[in-house]
C-alpha cells in the first residue's frame, strides 16, 4: 500500500485514438492542436500528469500522424501550470549529454514538473527507417543502464566522466541544474526482467501496463523486494477506463469500440511484423481481449462509476501510485471521469 494519495493522469493522444482508429466518434487527429487542448483542459480538470510517448514514425499505421513528444513537452510546458509532464525516451535515439541538457531545459520551462520516462524499444521499423541498430532485447537494456547512469547524475548537476562500452564523456557539467528540486523525476517502464532490475536500481516510478489485480500485485512484490538505495519506489499502471452509471451501458460502451477495434486488425496485422517477439508487454497483451494500448482495458477498469472507484482504489492499495489513463472519445469520457469516477476513489480512499 502507497501513503501517498491516487494521482491521475492521462496518455496524450500523439499517434490518434488509443482503441479505435476508425471511430465516427473520435476522428483520427494527433495534432499538436488538438493534444494542446487536450492537455490544457486535463489540468483545468484536476488531472495530475500526461505521458507523452515518444515515437519518430506513427507505429499502428506509418501513413497517418505522430506527434513529436520532445518539441510538444517543451511547449506543453510553457502553456500548463500544474500538470506533471512526462515524456518518454529510447536511448537508443539520444546520446546522454545532449538529452539530459533537453529534459534541464524543460524541467526550467516548467518550473520543476517535468518528468523522463525510459522506455525499451519495440517497433525495429522505427529504428530501421532511422537507420539506427536495433540490439537484442536485454541488450537494449544493457545500453538503456549505461545511458541512465549518465543522464541521472547530469540531471543532478554534477560533472560526469564515463567511459563504457557505449558511450564516452568527459567532464561533462549541465548548467543551469534544476532550481526547485534535485533533479526531473524518472519513470521506467517494461516488465521483463532486465526492466524490473533497472526499475529497482535507478527509477523513481515504475510503470505497470493494465493487467489484472491479482498480477499487478505480485509484480509489485517482486521489484519491491530487490535491493535499492535512496528513496522507496514508487508504482504506476496504465489502463482504458470505460465508466458508465450502469453496467449495461458500460458493456455496451464496450462492445460499440470492441466492433470498431476489428477494422484495425488488417493494418495491426501488417504492423505486428516490426514487433520484437521478447518484449513482454505484446505477450502480456495476448493474454486477453483488451482495447486500448499498453494493457488497456486488461486492468478491469470497466463497469458502472462506482465499480470503477472500487477498483481503482483496491489497485491503489497494492501500491499504485499513478494512474494513466486512455478513454474513448476521449475528451468527452476524460471529463465524465472527472466528475463522476475521481470523487469516488477519493472518498473512498479518505483523500479529499
Amino acid at each position: 500500500m502507497t501513503d501517498a494519495p491516487p494521482r491521475f493522469g492521462i496518455w496524450a493522444l500523439v499517434h490518434g485514438s488509443r482503441a479505435a482508429r476508425q471511430d465516427p466518434e473520435e476522428p483520427f487527429d494527433a495534432s499538436w492542436s488538438r493534444n494542446r487542448a487536450l492537455i490544457l483542459e486535463a489540468e483545468a480538470l484536476g488531472f495530475d500528469s500526461t505521458l507523452v510517448a515518444q515515437h519518430t514514425f506513427n507505429p499502428y499505421d506509418p501513413t497517418k500522424g505522430q506527434l513529436e513528444a520532445w518539441t510538444a513537452s517543451a511547449a506543453l510546458a510553457g502553456i500548463t501550470s500544474r500538470i506533471e509532464i512526462i515524456t518518454a525516451i529510447k536511448p537508443l535515439l539520444y546520446n546522454p549529454v545532449v538529452l539530459a541538457k533537453m529534459a534541464l531545459q524543460i524541467e526550467e520551462i516548467s518550473g520543476g514538473r517535468f518528468a523522463i520516462n525510459l522506455v525499451n524499444a519495440w517497433n525495429r521499423a522505427e529504428m530501421d527507417k532511422s537507420g539506427l541498430p536495433f540490439p537484442e532485447h536485454d541488450d537494449r537494456y544493457t545500453l538503456g543502464d549505461e545511458w541512465l547512469s549518465v543522464v541521472e547524475p547530469l540531471l543532478r548537476g554534477e560533472r560526469v566522466d564515463h567511459r563504457g562500452p557505449h558511450f564516452q564523456v568527459q567532464e561533462a557539467v549541465i548548467v543551469p541544474r534544476a532550481s526547485t528540486r534535485a533533479r526531473p523525476r524518472i519513470y521506467i517502464g517494461g516488465e521483463s526482467e532486465p526492466a524490473r532490475a533497472l526499475a529497482a536500481a535507478r527509477g523513481d516510478v515504475w510503470f505497470i501496463n493494465g493487467q489484472p489485480i491479482e498480477d499487478v500485485a505480485a509484480l509489485i512484490a517482486d521489484v519491491a523486494r530487490r535491493p535499492r538505495s535512496g528513496a522507496p519506489l514508487r508504482y504506476g499502471l496504465s489502463a482504458f477506463v470505460i465508466a458508465r452509471a450502469t453496467e449495461d451501458e458500460a458493456l455496451a460502451a464496450y462492445e460499440r469500440l470492441a466492433t470498431l477495434a476489428e477494422l484495425d486488425k488488417p493494418v495491426l496485422a501488417r504492423q505486428a511484423i516490426h514487433i520484437d517477439p521478447a518484449t513482454v508487454m505484446h505477450r502480456t497483451m495476448a493474454k486477453s481481449p483488451r482495447l486500448g494500448t499498453n494493457g488497456g482495458t486488461a486492468a478491469g477498469l470497466v463497469g458502472t462509476y462506482d465499480q470503477v472507484a472500487e477498483r481503482i482504489a483496491a489497485f491503489h492499495q497494492t501500491g499504485i501510485e499513478t494512474f494513466m489513463l486512455q478513454f474513448q472519445p476521449f475528451e468527452a469520457e476524460m471529463r465524465r471521469f472527472a466528475a463522476e469516477v475521481m470523487p469516488r476513489v477519493r472518498s473512498r480512499l479518505g483523500s479529499g
